[in-house]
């Protein structure tokens, strides 16, 4: 690649990576509110966010009020842009060895849940929990259909693009 070429390629890569940390976060968030929905028939958006500071606050969160709602949806963003990113930069590594975007994506709502469920909520001030199958479940689908298969497909239209698109 020409020198040239190398900055608006990262430009791109980079807008990229925002676009889907903020898709992510957003269907992510979306489906949780519409799980917690369906379980408690009502809205509890803020309960959710809060429950997401509580990780760094502890109880402070639950007793808190909007400014632990907004500490709760940063954190929400911030996990969601961490793992686009990664999957994003590590996509073209997945294709080499499976070669089908919607089985990486299947992998990689996984991978994100075992990550946050079996390493970054025991770690946090929630602390470890079981975890009843039905929540599992639930959990593996919205991650595999909210983050996983999204930045699949993305990661994988612009890695082809870019793999067969002419050089200069």
């Amino acid at each position: 690649m020409a020198a040239s070429n190398i900055i608006p390629a990262r430009k791109n890569a980079i807008l990229t990576i925002l676009w889907l940390g903020f898709l992510t976060g957003t269907l992510d968030a979306m489906a949780a509110i519409i799980w917690s929905y369906i379980i408690n028939k009502k809205i509890v958006a803020g309960i959710i966010f809060k429950f997401i500071a509580y990780g760094a606050f502890g109880q402070a969160a639950m007793n808190g009020g909007n400014e632990m709602v907004v500490a709760g949806i940063i954190f929400h963003y911030v996990i969601a842009f961490a793992f686009s990113m990664v999957f994003y930069l590590l996509y073209s590594h997945f294709d080499k060895v499976l070669r089908n975007k919607y089985l990486i994506g299947v992998i990689y709502g996984v991978i994100a849940w075992m990550v946050m469920n079996l390493g970054v909520v025991p770690l946090s001030k929630i602390g470890f929990h079981r975890i009843k199958i039905e929540t599992a479940l639930t959990g593996l689908a919205i991650l595999i259909v909210c983050i996983g298969l999204p930045i699949a497909l993305v990661a994988d239209k612009k890695y082809w693009s870019a793999k067969f698109s002419p050089k200069k």
